[in-house]
């Protein structure tokens, strides 16, 4: 059988865009759709109540779909899980898309991805196989900071910590883009117009991840509806037709993670610089000088991560736990103190059922971020983090200064 990728006449589904592609004995549908279009929720409707089809895929992960799908899906959360395998960023991103998805429900009148929930949810009601075809964002986000250098990776977090705050009306050129385009690369705002090589992570490397979904069906599905935005339509039905390599082994390739092999010079150099440092203290200026040298390190790192923790509105305790751990941070890469001072604040301070019920509200707002017990452990992680960071370079150019002078 030959495949093949055809455009079918637009006035097909509530004249949105549509694709069909032929591969392996399987007709594929591809209806693009704006993700923030009352239109699109008709044409998802009317394309699944046809009878046409016998599955249906939509562009979300597992995560995605919850929140859609299952409002109270946040309080299943395991948040000592969450910090414990480092995921503390992801969930940040995650929360600042629901941040932007808010802002465009209350200017618009209509949730983001409504027409993925109206998917879903008429694909249950038939008794339809649905298919989560979009990769883990959180997977996405990795990967994004992956490829970025580190000043880029700061413009990418100073993005999402501004999505997360922001309360200004989402522009109209915005909203516009919104409608081509695709939902994340939107929620990444300027900072994602500004840096091409994001493309690749947010749409390329999806429209293949989807595409290879698709074809790694195996239900006997024959009819498959695959309802993405607008921006990925191209892109998957070509992959979709023309993609020859195999699907689990193109999954496997697109999901995975690999931290960058490389030698961490600043902190080998700075971990260097001080134990030297404060060896030839001993071994040159004595017992006073080598102790002094010391004490300097111990009282900036102490000092001033304890201070972002007591910034942060962390328990005593987990401001303590912080503070012991911070001397010791150059010697255990991964181990930030931040991680200690947040599991400690998790434990003392348990998030209830209600942080997770108001934490797309409370996340919206500094006030709020302080009184939800679940975002409250993540400014305790950060600030924390940051303040021993600050701490470390302080203590560094003292020591390297009182032995220069």
């Amino acid at each position: 059988m030959t495949d093949t990728a055809t455009p079918m006449p637009a006035a097909g589904f509530a004249g949105q865009p549509v694709i069909e592609v032929e591969r392996d004995g399987v007709h594929y549908t591809l209806l693009g759709t704006a993700h923030v279009s009352r239109a699109s929720v008709d044409a998802v409707c009317q394309a699944i109540d046809s009878g046409q089809f016998d599955a249906v895929a939509v562009e979300l992960d597992t995560q995605r779909h919850k929140a859609l799908t299952q409002p109270n899906a946040m309080a299943e959360l395991d948040l000592v899980k969450v910090i414990r395998e480092k995921k503390v960023a992801p969930f940040a991103a995650n929360l600042a898309l629901a941040a932007y998805q808010r802002r465009l429900a209350e200017q618009l009148g209509i949730e983001p991805g409504a027409e993925l929930k109206a998917a879903a949810t008429e694909a249950a009601a038939r008794g339809l196989p649905l298919q989560l075809i979009d990769r883990d964002v959180g997977i996405t986000f990795r990967r994004i900071l992956q490829r970025l250098r580190f000043w880029d990776r700061l413009k990418l977090v100073s993005s999402v910590i501004t999505g997360l705050f922001e309360r200004a009306d989402v522009s109209e050129d915005d909203i516009e883009r919104l409608k081509e385009g695709d939902l994340l690369e939107s929620s990444f705002g300027e900072f994602a117009r500004q840096t091409p090589s994001l493309y690749v992570t947010l749409i390329d490397e999806r429209d293949q991840y989807m595409a290879a979904k698709l074809r790694q069906r195996n239900d006997g599905a024959r009819r498959v509806l695959a309802v993405v935005g607008a921006g990925h339509l191209k892109g998957m039905a070509h992959y979709l037709a023309n993609d020859t390599r195999a699907p689990e082994a193109l999954l496997a390739e697109l999901s995975e993670v690999t931290p960058k092999r490389r030698i961490p010079w600043i902190t080998l150099t700075l971990t260097t610089l001080i134990a030297a440092g404060i060896v030839w203290g001993y071994l040159h200026g004595g017992l006073a000088l080598g102790r002094a040298l010391l004490l300097q390190w111990v009282g900036w790192t102490v000092g001033l991560t304890a201070l972002g923790a007591l910034l942060a509105g962390a328990h005593p305790f987990s401001l303590l736990a912080g503070a012991i751990a911070a001397p010791f941070k150059p010697f255990r890469p991964g181990l930030p103190s931040g991680m200690f001072s947040a599991l400690v604040e998790t434990h003392l301070r348990r998030p209830a059922y209600p942080d997770f019920l108001a934490l797309r509200d409370d996340a919206q707002t500094l006030k709020g971020w302080y009184r939800n017990r679940v975002t409250r452990v993540l400014l305790v992680f950060m600030l924390t983090n940051l303040g021993t960071v600050a701490g470390e370079w302080l203590a560094g150019a003292r020591i390297l200064g009182k032995l220069l002078g």
